[in-house]
């Protein structure tokens, strides 16, 4: 992979591992995942649970060990940094997680909880922290007087606004959103997403935005990349891969999210059982996919397809592109603005 320079995330040929008994094998959860984030951008991971995700995160952020592979931030590679020098990574990385009722500590106030990320870089003022905490909140739409209270005084949507806000403090080039909004009610979760579009438009900070859901994927990021069983199948700019997915089981994720048109979502319904009828297997020497694919063949169950770019600037990991989509009718089209939210996500308004 040639990294590009304007690149504040790249990664390059990640290999992570994990050992399920001690003289096991490893269990390859990545491998060989490339991915790029511009800067003000937001780039989509998307695929069902055990796809490698979170573990492509975790391995950013440091919490999973990397086997073979680089990381990059900012141009300088944090992949195998000892825990003294990734303390400083704090200031360009932060994360967001999944659930926030268990993200701040439920015996600090919420001005501790965000004043702890600058505290941990040093060289702060109280009275800095003090200005800053109240920005922040009153960025995520709260009372700068919430610094005084505890998150059991808020809902489950306030709490992830200051979980964001604490992310936000070190005024960082990169945030990794996992699953962030999976956790919270359809009408919480579109105010969430409008919020993040808000504050990268404000602040300029870039997204790893990770999710299972491709009509939030769709909606809200930029670029994508599709991944199963730990590769990647498919990747590009959002509205190109939604609007013609150029691989099966980006096609399927597309006919599994939900519509609100009752007998659209039937239809899709319909040819998404059609699809998932396909019987699995224990893993190919192929395509990871191809158990489950309604158009492999042969080759796909027997060669492991190389991600390939398209024209479009795309690029696929099938063998059968073209030809597949000569069998079945395409997704109808999305139309979508990643910075400015707008239509449904499940049937929600989001419209700002």
């Amino acid at each position: 992979m040639t990294t590009n320079n304007n690149a504040v995330l790249a990664v390059e040929n990640l290999w992570v591992g994990f050992k399920t008994r001690h003289k096991s094998p490893l269990f390859w959860a990545v491998e060989g995942v490339d991915l790029e984030l511009g800067p003000g951008r937001t780039m989509g991971l998307i695929g069902e649970s055990g796809s490698g995700k979170s573990t492509i995160a975790n391995a950013v952020l440091g919490l999973v060990p990397v086997q073979s592979g680089n990381i990059g931030l900012l141009g300088e590679k944090i992949s195998g940094l000892p825990a003294s020098r990734r303390k400083t990574l704090g200031k360009s990385l932060q994360a967001v997680f999944q659930d926030p009722n268990t993200s701040l500590n439920p015996f600090w106030t919420i001005g501790r909880s965000l004043a702890e990320p600058l505290a941990a870089q040093g060289g702060h003022s109280r009275d800095q922290v003090r200005r800053r905490t109240a920005q922040l909140l009153s960025d995520v739409g709260l009372d700068p007087d919430a610094a005084h209270r505890y998150p059991r005084q808020f809902s489950g949507g306030q709490r992830q606004r200051i979980s964001i806000a604490r992310a936000l403090m070190t005024s960082p080039k990169v945030v990794i959103c996992d699953e962030s909004v999976s956790a919270l009610d359809l009408s919480v979760q579109a105010q969430i997403l409008n919020l993040l579009a808000d504050l990268q438009d404000k602040h300029g900070v870039s997204y790893l935005f990770i999710s299972h859901d491709m009509s939030v994927v769709r909606h809200v990021c930029h670029d994508v990349t599709v991944l199963y069983r730990g590769q990647v199948m498919e990747s590009g700019p959002t509205a190109l891969v939604a609007a013609e997915p150029a691989h099966p089981y980006t096609r399927a994720l597309l006919l599994a999210a939900p519509v609100a048109d009752p007998v659209k979502q039937r239809e899709k319904r319909r040819a998404a059982a059609a699809e998932t009828s396909v019987p699995s297997s224990t893993e190919p020497d192929g395509c990871p996919f191809a158990p489950r694919c309604p158009f492999a063949v042969d080759k796909c169950r027997s060669e492991r397809p190389v991600l390939r770019e398209l024209d479009d600037g795309r690029k696929v990991a099938c063998h059968r592109y073209p030809e597949w989509q000569k069998e079945t009718t395409p997704p109808a089209p999305a139309q979508n603005k990643p910075e400015q939210l707008s239509g449904t996500i499940q049937g929600v308004d989001i419209t700002t």
